[in-house]
């Protein structure tokens, strides 16, 4: 009998012990997954987000890790679709047993993931998507940092048709969550200064083909447009509506605010407006961080970075801050406590300071203009909070 009660007790310690184990985090590693576009329409962004990720995984792993654990980061390519991004989260959360799900890459692809992972208590941690449903309702495994859409867009429209007179109005819009929280955040815009949109115009995802939009928005005399447009988009809508003479101001939301536009669009794409946060980095750029930062990306990877590069290295920057706040008992309720106390100045790149509560999962909702000028983004105002 004495022998059975001690494999009992032997045996409830051992079960203990796996429940109190904390998913993808062991004695020498923490393991973090994300999911990125590395070979969609949206591949530009996904690698260069990538590649920031890893040179901050590095980064840090040169350093000794965190609390004396090395940084491990899996990340899956889904083709910028939905459905591939859940499949993609089921072997993260699953099979390779991740921590944290970071920077996942989209709107309806985090949307799809996200009920994988809160199964597993696996938080989803700053997505490189602005919709407000990354933070609304509030839930303990949701964080986000980046500018919703919605508040983007309805700031800097209203902000732009003031200062230029505009009197008439477009949006042409990706018929999905994110395209619509764009056209919505204009509309709103408009409306707080006695407006409404002259004509409305969307795209299915993926689409290449724009001439039926941008001929509707020119029949309409639309003086201004706000795009809901990632990159392939932007750079085919402009481009289309320069062939055909209409020139009127754009305005798309910070999914359209990288280098890559004036690198493929060239001077169609001269005079684009973004709302943006953080300032692209580039190799020549006048600030001498962003600088020096830009060419250690390019010495590394061979390449020059984005500005969703710099997104990427944020992503894992400020993990791995909480992290280290966590302590060496690192557990999913042990790093929320460390986020809900979190606060950070600006950075580098310029991007608004952040702060996080129990109540408060949205870092910031303050988001600046950038315009494309002479090949390259210039800041053209100052935050509008």
């Amino acid at each position: 009998m004495q022998i059975k009660h001690t494999a009992a007790l032997a045996t409830l310690a051992l079960t203990a012990g796996c429940a109190m184990a904390q998913q993808g985090v062991s004695k020498t590693e923490i393991t973090l997954g994300s999911i990125q576009d590395l070979s969609g329409p949206a591949v530009s962004l996904g690698k260069q987000a990538r590649l920031g990720m890893m040179l901050r995984v590095d980064e840090i792993n040169e350093q000794g890790g965190i609390n004396g654990r090395k940084l491990r980061i899996i990340i899956e390519d889904s083709n910028y679709d939905p459905k591939k991004a859940f499949l993609a989260a089921q072997k993260l959360v699953n099979q390779d047993r991740i921590f944290m799900m970071v920077g996942h890459i989209g709107t309806a692809h985090n949307l799809a993931a996200m009920p994988v992972q809160f199964e597993k208590n696996v938080m989803n941690f700053f997505p490189l998507t602005a919709a407000r449903e990354m933070y609304e309702p509030l839930h303990k495994l949701k964080y986000a940092f980046s500018v919703p859409y919605f508040d983007q867009i309805r700031k800097t429209a209203s902000k732009l048709v003031k200062e230029k007179n505009i009197k008439k109005v477009c949006t042409m819009y990706q018929d999905d969550e994110f395209g619509l929280e764009v056209m919505r955040g204009g509309e709103a815009g408009l409306k707080s200064i006695g407006m409404d949109y002259t004509e409305k115009t969307s795209y299915k995802r993926g689409a290449t083909d724009f001439s039926s939009q941008v001929a509707r928005m020119k029949a309409a005399g639309c003086e201004m447009v706000v795009l809901g447009t990632i990159v392939r988009e932007t750079i085919g809508a402009i481009g289309e509506s320069r062939k055909t003479g209409f020139n009127p101001v754009f305005l798309a939301s910070n999914a359209a605010y990288i280098d890559v536009i004036h690198k493929l669009g060239g001077k169609a794409m001269e005079g684009l407006y973004a709302s943006m946060t953080a300032h692209n980095p580039y190799l020549d750029d006048a600030s001498q961080p962003i600088r020096f930062w830009a060419n250690k990306f390019k010495t590394k990877f061979n390449e020059e970075p984005s500005v969703f590069s710099a997104y990427g290295y944020l992503i894992v920057d400020t993990f791995a801050r909480a992290a280290q706040q966590a302590g060496s008992n690192l557990t999913t309720e042990s790093f929320i406590k460390a986020m809900d106390t979190m606060s950070t100045p600006t950075d580098i790149f310029g991007s608004a300071p952040t702060s996080f509560s129990p109540t408060k999962h949205m870092g910031s909702d303050a988001a600046r203009l950038s315009q494309i000028v002479d090949g390259k983004w210039k800041v053209v105002s100052d935050y509008i909070n």
